[in-house]
Formats: structure tokens, C-alpha cells, sequence
């Protein structure tokens, strides 16, 4: 059920319009409404967003309450009086829990990119009604872990059922008297092993109209950067102001490439390993220790990594030890690997 729910939360391609437009106005009459009288496509939340924003200026009434919060709220309390108000925790950790980490912070971010692109940051009351008429949508896919957690405890009926259906189907949608609003869902999603945004060849996250998120492993960049970032030598680095930016340039270059290319010196060595420090302007230094890994490989070679450690690290061996989670005085290997 969870990885149903997770596989829902990641789809990407078109909606089945028919489909979805049948559990959106199953939702209304869940929620004892009329049915909506018109339903709008948009290929993007940012579409979708906009066009409710100009709803809400003509006096439009969100129904996102009854539709959505009301059913919500009752299958949550119906899951928790089915296991129990002390198993409500460890059975969301066992379902929506598992999917919230990754799929939260996805939502976030287009909610959050959204609002950049629609309201400057100077302009804050422009902001704050990108942000109202946000709160008027139901975010579909996005919404699996819930699901994930109201299926796996039984409540997968009634009111919550046709929001279920319509999250299957597509993407965000904003409920209001007489019409419903509804996104595709994106045609690209790139995420790196720890679920975050990223990639470095074109959008992590693309909708079919062209709203788009870059992200380096799950940072937030601009288009243009990745297009420069091939190109990256030791002085642009060197010369970059915002660190964010800086970091995501010296992961990519490689940190031990780096560390050859500009002439920098080790601070440190011992049995364990080698100590460097690179001393960036405006940001916390990066300290790593260089180890080689004591068995061969196949060919004969040995191994060479690099660990990142805490800037305070002063030795190769506390910032061996430091990987391990105890302090120097303890680390004493039999065999180094």
C-alpha cells in the first residue's frame, strides 16, 4: 500500500483527465456540493495558481473546506480510534511516515516557487494573497502519505475516497462554488538517492507548460548555473559570493580535484590518513581527511576516499574517528579499511 502511494506521489506524465474530473466531482457530492459547473486544465500548479488568484479577485468562494478539510479530518479520527490514540504514531511512521520526507519537502518546494514566481519578495501583500490562494488547494499526489496512512488503517471509503482517486490521477486542484481548477502532474522528476531534488544537466522538477525547479542535490539553483556548471574552473569557485552556490560548484569540480588544482596544502597526516583544509571566502572552511582504503581492488590498486568532516577537526585520525561517531582517544583500529 505504501509503495503504491509512493509510486502515485512521483508520477509523472499526463493525467488521466477523464478519470480525475469523475473523483473531483465525486468529491463535491462527498461533501454534500453541487457539482462544480465548469473544470479548467492548467499545466502546471503556477497556472492553476494564477488563474485562482484572478478567481478570488471576482469574489469566488473556496469549497476547499468542505471538500477536503472536513473529510480529512474525519478519516483521521476514524484511523485513530481504529488503532488506538498510543498506535496513531508508530502506524504513521509505518505508512505516511515513510513518504512524508520526501514527498513534504517536494510540495514545499513547488508551494514556495510558486509564490517567487507570482509575487516578488518586495512586494510582501502580494505575497500573502499568492499565499491565501494557495491554501485554497489540495495538493493530489502530493497528498499520498495521508493516503498512505488512511488506507493502511481502513478508512479508505467514503468522503476521503474520491480525493484518493483524484490524487491517483493528477496533480494539484483548487475546489471553488462552481468551478474546479485542476494541474497536470510534471513530465520530469529527478530526485538523487536521498529523495531530494536534483540534477545537473536540466530541471529536477518540470511541468508539461514549462514551469520548471532546478536543484542540485536538493538545493535550490538557477537554470543558468547548471548550464555554466560544466564549464567550472578553480578561480570561478573561488570567485563565487553566494556559498550555497560555491558548495554546489566544489561537489561537482570533486573536492580532491580541487584540492590538487588549487595548490592546497595539507594541514595534517598521520598513520590514518591526510588532512585538508580549503579556506573559502565567507563560509566555514572545508575540512576533509584523505584515506586509502588498506584492501586492494581487483587490479591491484588501492583505493583513495575522501570524508568530509567538521571544520574544527584539527588531526586525520579525530576525523577518521569523527566518521565513526566517537572521539579520537577511541579509535584504534586493528585494520585500517
Amino acid at each position: 500500500m505504501t509503495a503504491r502511494w509512493r509510486a502515485s506521489a512521483a508520477a509523472t506524465g499526463p493525467a488521466d483527465r477523464a478519470a480525475a474530473e469523475r473523483a473531483v466531482r465525486a468529491a463535491y457530492r462527498a461533501a454534500g456540493l453541487p457539482e462544480p459547473a465548469e473544470i479548467r486544465w492548467f499545466g502546471s500548479p503556477l497556472a492553476a495558481a494564477e488563474a485562482a488568484l484572478k478567481l478570488r479577485a471576482g469574489g469566488a468562494v473556496s469549497v476547499r473546506e468542505a471538500v477536503r478539510t472536513r473529510a480529512w479530518e474525519k478519516a483521521r479520527r476514524q484511523a485513530v480510534e481504529r488503532v488506538g490514540a498510543a498506535g496513531w504514531a508508530a502506524h504513521w511512521a509505518l505508512t505516511g511516515g515513510e513518504l512524508g520526507p520526501v514527498t513534504i519537502p517536494l510540495a514545499d518546494r513547488v508551494r514556495n516557487a510558486v509564490i517567487d514566481r507570482l509575487a516578488p519578495e518586495a512586494v510582501r501583500a502580494r505575497r500573502t494573497t499568492v499565499r491565501l490562494a494557495l491554501l485554497d488547494a489540495v495538493r493530489g499526489q502530493h497528498d499520498g502519505p495521508w493516503f498512505a496512512a488512511f488506507e493502511a488503517a481502513g478508512e479508505s471509503a467514503d468522503a476521503v475516497a474520491p480525493l484518493a482517486d483524484a490524487a491517483r490521477e493528477a496533480g494539484w486542484w483548487w475546489p471553488y462554488e462552481d468551478v474546479a481548477l485542476i494541474s497536470e502532474r510534471p513530465v520530469e522528476l529527478h530526485r538523487d538517492e536521498a529523495g531530494r531534488l536534483d540534477r545537473a544537466d536540466g530541471p529536477a522538477l518540470a511541468y508539461p507548460d514549462g514551469f520548471a525547479l532546478h536543484a542540485w542535490r536538493g538545493m535550490p539553483v538557477p537554470a543558468e548555473f547548471l548550464a555554466d556548471l560544466g564549464g567550472v574552473t578553480v578561480e570561478r569557485i573561488r570567485t563565487e559570493e553566494n556559498a550555497e552556490l560555491r558548495r554546489v560548484m566544489l561537489e561537482h569540480y570533486g573536492y580532491d580535484r580541487y584540492l590538487a588544482d588549487s595548490g592546497a596544502e595539507p594541514i595534517h597526516r598521520d598513520e590514518t590518513g591526510v588532512l585538508w583544509r580549503i579556506v573559502l571566502p565567507d563560509d566555514e572552511p572545508v575540512v576533509m581527511v584523505e584515506v586509502v582504503n588498506s584492501t586492494a581492488e581487483p587490479d591491484g590498486t588501492f583505493r583513495t576516499y575522501w570524508l568530509r568532516v567538521p571544520p574544527s577537526t584539527r588531526t586525520a585520525r579525530a576525523g577518521v574517528a569523527w566518521t565513526f561517531g566517537i572521539p579520537e582517544s577511541e579509535y584504534h583500529p586493528q585494520r585500517e579499511t
